[in-house]
Order: C-alpha cells, then structure tokens, then sequence
C-alpha cells in the first residue's frame, strides 16, 4: 500500500474529561492534540468538537477529535510515535472515559 493506496483512513476519540480538570487545562491539552498534526508526518488533518446534541445519547462523552491519514499504515505509524505516546501518556490519565474508532469513509 505503498503511494497512499491505503486510502484515507479517519481515527476518531470520543472523551469524557474528569470532573474538576479546569476549562484552560482542557484547552491546553487539545491545543497539544491539534498540533500533533505538524509534529507527526502521517496525521495529515485533526478537527475536534464538543458534544451539541439534543437527544442526550452521547453517554457522557463531552469531545470528539478526528485525526485523518491517508493509510491503516499512517495510523499504526502515528500511534508508535513518541510525540504521540508523550502526548497520550498526559491526556489519557486526564479522562473519565474514552473510545477510539478508526475508519475508512465510504
């Protein structure tokens, strides 16, 4: 899969934050996230959001981050990252609760 024949691939973490982690350490840390895309070659975009239902379903999960990549290959490459595992090693000990989906949009 060489020449990103892989095709795009989205990598998407739905987190829930502690309670009593301040608004600006939150801020601080999805800053780090966005700017792991100019650290990291193969995270080729991130976008993240917080949760704006109205049908209360998203059992506690507050933000969304999407990172994509252009293979299965990029993401096995970013999750082996050092930034990656330094920045995952700061922000997963910060939330209540997490999931991570990776996907190829069709």
């Amino acid at each position: 899969m060489e020449g990103g024949k892989g095709g795009v691939v989205k990598h998407i973490l739905l987190a829930k934050f502690k309670d009593g982690i301040p608004p600006e350490q939150i801020d601080q840390l999805i800053k780090q996230y966005a700017n792991l895309v100019n650290l990291v070659e193969p995270m080729k975009a991130f976008q993240w959001g917080k949760d704006v239902s109205i049908e209360n379903l998203h059992q506690g999960f507050t933000h969304v981050f999407e990172s994509t990549f252009d293979s299965l290959e990029g993401v096995a490459e970013y999750i082996a990252h050092p930034v990656h595992v330094e920045y995952a090693n700061t922000l997963l000990p910060q939330l209540e609760k997490f999931l991570i989906i990776d996907y190829k949009p069709q």
